[in-house]
Parts: structure tokens; sequence; C-alpha cells
């Protein structure tokens, strides 16, 4: 499971000014390096946060804060690949389509069908993604990024919150595999990193 800050953590200053946007995030970074260095929260244990030298971020870019065109579109339950055998059940809930660095790009949104059955995840959606810098500066594997069902045909992509699977930080976990169709064919230099003293893969 995820940590569910990304999730639930407010979204208070998406109006406010860039300095305002960049505390927020730095803010949310604080948060979720706490969490996972606490053995309280149960994330990691206490041998795997010993190996955790730390984590590593882009900088904060508002540039990399979209707005994306959502078109709902839901589609037939299915088994996600994962990095184990472990195939959880999600559909893809829409496609959201966006300019970055003037090229235009279509990703899938899926919803995970069995975080819907919980109340604080009822409008959960989940995109994963690899782009130009997996394997390199990010995660091999990928990183996602955690979005609500918007309001409306608009919905707000912020790169600066992707962030690495579980995987990265200890076996013990079975993390989605991010779709073909979700490659972004640009480095996307914002988000989580390769922790220090990682082997990327």
């Amino acid at each position: 499971m995820k940590i569910i800050t990304f999730f639930l953590f407010c979204f208070f200053l998406e109006d406010g000014n860039a300095q305002s946007y960049k505390d927020s995030l730095q803010a949310l970074r604080i948060v979720y390096s706490g969490e996972l260095l606490d053995t309280s929260v149960k994330v990691l244990n206490q041998e795997e946060i010993n190996a955790l030298i730390g984590l590593k971020f882009f900088d904060i870019d508002s540039s990399y804060r979209i707005v994306g065109r959502f078109k709902k579109k839901v589609g037939r339950k299915f088994e996600m690949p994962t990095s184990t055998d472990r195939k959880p059940i999600y559909r893809a809930y829409g496609t959201v389509e966006f300019e970055l660095q003037g090229q235009l790009f279509s990703l899938t949104i899926y919803q995970n069908c069995s975080l819907i059955k919980q109340k604080e995840y009822k409008n959960y959606l989940f995109l994963p993604l690899r782009d130009v810098t997996s394997g390199q500066e990010s995660y091999g594997g990928g990183r996602y990024l955690d979005l609500s069902i918007p309001e409306n045909n608009t919905i707000i992509l912020d790169f600066n919150r992707l962030y690495n699977p579980y995987c990265v930080y200890s076996h013990r976990y079975s993390c989605p595999i991010p779709p073909k169709e979700n490659y972004i064919s640009l480095p996307i230099n914002a988000g989580e990193k390769v922790p220090i003293g990682h082997t990327n893969h």
C-alpha cells in the first residue's frame, strides 16, 4: 500500500503564489520522508530504514504543473501486472491529454477496484508512468502520481508530486508496472529521484 499522505494531503495552495506553491510541496516532501522513516507507520522496517541513506528530489518547477484535458472512459476490470506474481484488479477510468514542451501526450488514468471500496479512497485515481529519466535520474520501474476524480473535463497533473513505488525501498512490496502507453518521450525532471545509494534498474 502506498503512503496515504500523497493522496490525502490537501491541495490548499493551488491558487496561491509561486513561493506558497513551492513551500506547500516542500512541506509535503518533509511529511513523506518522515513517514518513510517512521517505524510506527510500518511502511519500512528498521533494517530497510537503516539501508535508506537518503531521499532525492528534482527541484520544484511550476512548469511541470499542467492542466490536462480529461475524458472519462471507464474500461473493463483487468489484472494489473506488478513486480511480483500479484495481480491486483484495476480498470481504466479515463484519459488525460496535455501539452509538454510543445508536444502532445495522452496517458491512461486507472482506478483500483479494491481501494474504491474504502471511504477515503472513493475518489482516488492512479497514474503510473515512465519517462526518459526512468532508469537514469529516476527509478527504472517508473513513478506514480495520485489524482482525484475531477468535477469537469480538466485535471491538474503536477509532476512535482511524482513519487517512487515502495519496491524502490523494500523487496517485500509488489508494485504496479506502468503500461507501455503511459510512457512520456521527454525527461520529466520533477518529483522523486532514485534514492541516495540505490542501484537503479
